[in-house]
């Protein structure tokens, strides 16, 4: 059985019903005032971020603000309505994650591959349990009650690299080398990481790089960033940083991070010679 996809269904449906408003020639706010709403609200119904939960009655004004009297397109819209609210395996962790990180957990679920860059940590779906719980404990932010179900939240992500329901995810990581040279927690803790970084490294749909540090200033030192790519939906990127996360889809904005992280996989060790690196820094903690 194929693993429901709510997030790209509740793109796919947001896509359309403003397809739907621009042929209709109508602008965000004589929708929000139609259904009695805000513009904000519309804006995340049509883009599919956030927790906007499109209500059944909502579709059914929508199809007669914009003249849908079509039956199939009418069921059509329906369906992709209830395919979205499936819940997600993250659905249970609601209460403990940052806003935004439900969302990035939807995409990952629901891509097929992943492309990212990591100047600070080691990417969340490569991190050890300890070394998770060591990071979380480092950040103020954090309430000590909820770590223990945040590393719950890196494990499930980190299943999506093995997954047998359908193709497992394929990522390509790419970690600034202060990444591993960093000592994170406890003694042991930082080598048991690097030890599962090449464990990873091995997988077939894993692909890691090491950028290494005497290469000095890069195209990667703005932050971090991910390329989402999925099967029918157009690719997305998702930047992390502490004033908040976000989730860009406009083609140039993609064009942009692509070329960014095109020349970082140039300048980077291939992963052959990365593999090594990791082994020699294991060696040395």
């Amino acid at each position: 059985m194929t693993t429901p996809q709510p997030t790209v269904n509740r793109r796919q449906l947001g896509a359309e019903l403003r397809r739907l408003r621009l042929a209709k020639g109508l602008l965000i706010e004589d929708v929000a005032a139609h259904l009695q709403t805000s513009q904000t609200r519309v804006s995340r119904m049509e883009t599919g971020k956030g927790r906007v939960v499109i209500k059944a009655e909502e579709i059914g004004a929508l199809c007669e603000l914009y003249g849908v009297t079509d039956e199939r397109q009418i069921r059509l819209l329906t369906s992709m309505l209830s395919d979205s609210k499936h819940p997600g395996w993250w659905d249970q962790f609601r209460e403990v994650l940052p806003s935004g990180l439900d969302v990035l957990c939807g995409l990952e679920t629901d891509a097929l591959a992943e492309r990212a860059w990591e100047p600070l940590l080691v990417h969340g779906l490569l991190q050890t349990p300890e070394y998770a719980q060591a990071i979380l404990q480092a950040w103020p932010s954090t309430r000590l009650h909820d770590i223990a179900d945040l590393v719950k939240v890196r494990t499930e992500r980190q299943a999506l690299l093995t997954r047998t329901d359908r193709a497992p995810l394929e990522l390509w990581a790419i970690l600034d080398e202060a990444v591993i040279r960093r000592p994170v927690g406890a003694a042991g803790v930082m080598r048991a990481q690097l030890h599962h970084l090449a464990e990873m490294a091995e997988l077939p749909n894993v692909t890691l790089q090491i950028a290494p540090e005497a290469k000095g200033a890069h195209p990667g030192l703005g932050g971090a960033f991910a390329l989402l790519e999925f099967d029918s939906e157009p690719p997305m990127v998702y930047v992390d940083s502490p004033a908040g996360n976000l989730y860009l889809d406009k083609k140039h904005d993609v064009r942009r991070f692509t070329t960014t992280f095109d020349l970082l996989r140039a300048m980077a060790l291939d992963p052959d010679d990365s593999l090594v690196r990791l082994r020699t820094a294991a060696k040395e903690k």
